[in-house]
C-alpha cells in the first residue's frame, strides 16, 4: 500500500507539473489530485522539491540501467533526452523554473554515465588490448558527457523545436573519426613516455 501511494504521488505531481508551471504545483493540488490528504503526502516527502527530486533521481536510475549497453553516441543521446522527450511540457516546467539546477543535474548524471558505460566498450574493441590512460579515459568521458549536456541544453533552450536526434546525426558524421583519433594519441602518448 506505502508503495501504491508513493507512486500515485509521483504520479499525480507529473499530471499537474504537464499543465502548470512548477510555481504552481503545491502540496494542496498534489494530493487533491491523488485523493490523499496532507498527512499522507509529508509521510513520504518533506516538500514539492523533495519529490520532484525523487522522481528526476528515480528516472536517472532508469536511464542509465537501460541504456547501460548503449552501442554508440547517439543512443547515449537517446538516453539522456528519452524522459525529456516523453513528457515535454513536464521538463521545460522544471527546467524555466527555480528548480532548473535538479534537471541540469539529472542530465548531467545520466549524460556522465550511458557516455562511461558506452565508452568502456569502445575503449577495449580500439585499443587492442593496450592500457588506455585512466586519466585519458576520464578526460574522453567528461568530454563526450559536456558535448551531449550542452547540445541537450542548447535543445531545451529552444523549447525543444528541433529534431535533436537528426541534428547530433549529422554531428556525429562531421566529426566521424575524432574520437578514434583521441584514442591513438592517447595509445602513441603511452608509448612515448608522455
Amino acid at each position: 500500500m506505502q508503495k501504491k501511494t508513493r507512486e500515485e504521488i509521483k504520479r499525480a505531481c507529473l499530471k499537474l507539473l504537464d499543465e502548470l508551471p512548477l510555481s504552481q504545483v503545491t502540496v494542496k493540488a498534489i494530493v487533491q489530485e491523488c485523493g490523499i490528504n496532507r498527512n499522507s503526502f509529508y509521510y513520504y516527502f518533506a516538500d514539492v522539491p523533495a519529490l520532484l527530486e525523487e522522481i528526476v533521481m528515480d528516472d536517472a536510475d532508469k536511464l542509465i540501467a537501460e541504456y547501460s549497453d548503449a552501442a554508440s553516441l547517439e543512443e547515449c543521446l537517446v538516453a539522456a533526452t528519452k524522459f525529456a522527450r516523453e513528457n515535454k511540457r513536464v521538463v521545460l516546467h522544471v527546467y524555466r523554473s527555480a528548480r532548473r539546477d535538479l534537471f541540469e543535474q539529472y542530465l548531467c548524471r545520466v549524460c556522465h554515465d550511458v557516455v562511461a558505460s558506452y565508452s568502456a566498450g569502445v575503449y577495449e574493441n580500439l585499443s587492442k588490448g593496450k592500457a588506455i590512460a585512466e586519466d585519458d579515459k576520464e578526460l574522453m568521458i567528461r568530454y563526450y558527457q559536456c558535448e551531449l549536456f550542452g547540445q541537450i541544453v542548447l535543445w531545451l533552450e529552444s523549447d525543444m523545436k528541433y529534431d535533436i536526434q537528426k541534428q547530433f546525426s549529422r554531428l556525429l558524421e562531421l566529426r566521424r573519426g575524432f574520437g578514434i583519433e583521441m584514442i591513438h594519441r592517447s595509445l602513441q602518448s603511452d608509448e612515448s613516455g608522455r
